[in-house]
């Protein structure tokens, strides 16, 4: 039986001062780098062994994979992928979420902020932000990176990249780890648990508390669950 075992990064500079972050390559704060050691000692505590791992291209999720490797006392190497970015809020980039609802309305906020395919606007060219995405973005090929995205432009983005390159090794009865991002891992589990376009709004991703999923030979999910039980949220199966 192998384990899938998804991580959103410990809380970001960002995330504590209530912002849209998205493709901007922030650091962990204080908070997120002991969110991060948590989530090492929960799954060394599983007592399996972690054969491959995935990360984004953004610090904070490499930060908290590394800490996960760490506090485990892996030196492995781990793949990093543009394609498990956050998803890219456009306009919206920079900005406080709460003015942001305020100036906008509850109803549009929620349909940028949660809906399966809204678009916020787009980042504008001149937008000082471009200057504090990562520089790794500079091996993503010319004309690939967005300008904005819905959840359903970072689904078309993620699950290819979970068919081609990360499925072959549960497929393979290894054990997968994944540090990425609130709408990355949204995204996939949408797949996963087969989760419809409406009901999607409702999954909410805690950050630093991985996730487990257990499949069996026929890459048949059998059981899920977090490990920090008391910040555990709701999994949403088959709606």
């Amino acid at each position: 039986m192998s384990k899938l075992i998804l991580t959103r990064h410990g809380q970001s500079i960002w995330n504590a001062e209530n912002r849209f972050t998205g493709w901007v390559d922030v650091d962990l704060s204080k908070k997120g780098v002991l969110e991060a050691q948590m989530s090492g000692r929960l799954i060394k505590n599983l007592d399996i062994k972690i054969d491959v791992s995935y990360t984004s291209f953004l610090k904070r999720a490499i930060k908290t994979l590394t800490t996960i490797l760490k506090e485990n006392g892996l030196d492995l190497k781990f793949n990093t992928s543009w394609e498990l970015n956050e998803r890219h809020y456009g306009s919206l980039t920079g900005l406080n979420k709460e003015e942001t609802k305020k100036k906008i309305g509850e109803e549009q906020f929620k349909k940028y902020r949660r809906s399966w395919d809204t678009r916020p606007p787009p980042m504008a060219e001149s937008d000082k932000n471009h200057s504090l995405f990562s520089p790794l973005n500079a091996s993503i090929p010319l004309g690939m990176i967005p300008f904005t995205e819905s959840l359903k432009d970072s689904y078309k983005r993620v699950i290819p990249y979970y068919e081609n390159e990360i499925q072959k090794h549960i497929k393979e009865n290894k054990n997968v780890l994944i540090s990425a991002h609130g709408n990355s891992l949204r995204a996939l589990c949408k797949y996963l648990f087969k989760i419809s376009d409406k009901k999607i709004n409702e999954l909410e991703i805690p950050t630093g508390n991985p996730l487990v999923i257990e499949f069996d030979t026929n890459l048949k999910i059998e059981k899920c669950y977090y490990l920090d039980k008391s910040r555990a949220k709701t999994i949403i199966f088959n709606q």
